[in-house]
């Protein structure tokens, strides 16, 4: 006979939903940082987006990380949310949110 505990339902439940944080918000926090760093890195605009859209990946690999390595989900998508927020106020802080007006 096998001594082997089957997981239960809540465990289930919470890798479950540290999988949807990891991706959703990793997404969201590597697609705002990708948008505030081609903002804000000099030299042409396309070599900014290039670069930023490089270190995207990074970020994205560290947020799931973070998401996993986390002591409990509500901590991870605290500390997602926050950086999430910050990035948007920089965002809006740097024009980027002005529609219409050429830069």
């Amino acid at each position: 006979m096998s001594a082997r505990a089957t997981p239960k339902l809540a465990d289930r439940m919470a890798v479950g939903g540290r999988l949807l944080l990891a991706a959703l918000g990793g997404y969201a926090v590597a697609a705002l940082a990708t948008a505030l760093l081609a903002v804000s890195l000099p030299g042409p605009k396309a070599e900014a987006v290039s670069a930023a859209t490089l270190v995207s990946f990074a970020i994205m690999a560290a947020a799931i990380i973070w998401v996993f390595a986390a002591r409990t989900l509500a901590r991870a998508a605290l500390v997602l949310a926050i950086t999430a927020s910050g990035m948007i106020c920089a965002l809006w802080l740097a024009g980027a949110f002005s529609a219409g007006v050429p830069t």
